[in-house]
């Protein structure tokens, strides 16, 4: 079954948007909204190639955001079966299609924690089979606007994310990366090395062997990201769990997100950063720092790390 998805990001009663026709999307399934988030003016990284040496190509684009997440039935779909009919009507309408890959091609877990994602449940996002695809549409020369989309799907569920950049009056381009995203000083260590790097490891944490029970502290490294966060509400982290190569795939994938999730909670409850700035995921054994081989790199690969996500 296709049912047409007629998604109102366009006919919203604004002076500037006269003339302009809702964006339609077919969506395969059942497809309900489940988020929808608008910034009456912001500023979007629109990504244009996949993450590469420590870099990810973006045109940054400015005017009214409007990101939604949706949710439909994908019951032995894949994610490409997702997303044909969505670029296709992208295409239908005259969109000019930027950058379209998926998984690995786009750069896997650098390139989906270097864009704008909403959080789970709404969006849910498979690191190793999504797809994503960003589009221009000029409407005039100078004003076009911008969208992009993300598929994955978890169990019978699929999920799209749509951003929709309209630019209003005085809206600008500049060309940029991703890598740099910092738009105050950092004035720490920990804050140094999330704006350069993107990421930093939480290394004073302690966790009791093979279980999720983060220690009484206090961490120095939580009360440090907790200043980082609270001075920039706008500023997002992803928790992200690491294990050692002991043990099956998927028991480390389970236990590292719930390392993750026990960071989260104590930056929630001791040092009241908002919920809404945070994230937690687990990798489980594979994205290692050090041989899994000795004690001494399995020790070091067993951590929590912090990732800043490119939000503004």
């Amino acid at each position: 079954m296709r049912l047409a998805a007629r998604i109102a990001l366009f006919a919203l009663g604004l002076p500037w948007a006269t003339g302009l026709v809702a964006l339609e999307l077919d969506m395969p399934g059942g497809a309900t909204i489940t988020r929808e988030k608008i910034e009456e003016a912001g500023t979007y990284r629109l990504p244009l190639g996949p993450y590469d040496d420590g870099r990810l190509p973006v045109l940054e684009v400015e005017g009214r955001i409007t990101q939604q997440a949706w949710r439909l039935e994908a019951q032995g779909m894949t994610t490409l079966q997702v997303m044909a009919p969505l670029r296709s009507a992208l295409s239908r309408q005259g969109y000019e299609i930027l950058l379209d890959c998926s998984g690995s091609e786009c750069g896997g877990f650098d390139f989906r924690f270097n864009t704008r994602v909403l959080p789970a449940p709404d969006m849910f996002v498979d690191l190793f089979d999504f797809r994503f695809l960003s589009a221009r549409k000029a409407e005039t020369t100078s004003k076009p606007d911008y969208l992009s989309l993300m598929v994955s799907r978890s169990g019978a569920s699929g999920y799209v994310q749509l951003l929709h950049v309209q630019p209003n009056g005085g809206a600008g381009l500049a060309i940029g990366t991703a890598s740099k995203t910092s738009r105050s000083q950092p004035n720490t260590p920990l804050a140094q090395s999330l704006e350069s790097q993107g990421h930093i490891a939480l290394s004073d944490l302690d966790f009791t062997t093979g279980s999720s029970e983060l220690g009484p502290g206090p961490f120095a490294s939580l009360a440090s990201l907790a200043t980082y966060l609270k001075a920039d509400t706008s500023r997002q982290v992803v928790l992200v769990g690491h294990t050692d190569t002991v043990g099956g795939l998927e028991p480390n994938i389970a236990l590292s997100k719930r390392r993750a999730a026990s960071v989260l909670e104590r930056l929630v409850a001791r040092h009241d950063v908002p919920r809404t700035q945070l994230a937690a995921e687990g990798m489980g054994y594979l994205a290692p720092i050090a041989s899994n081989r000795t004690p001494e790199g399995r020790e070091a690969n067993r951590r929590v790390e912090a990732v800043l996500l490119n939000t503004n």
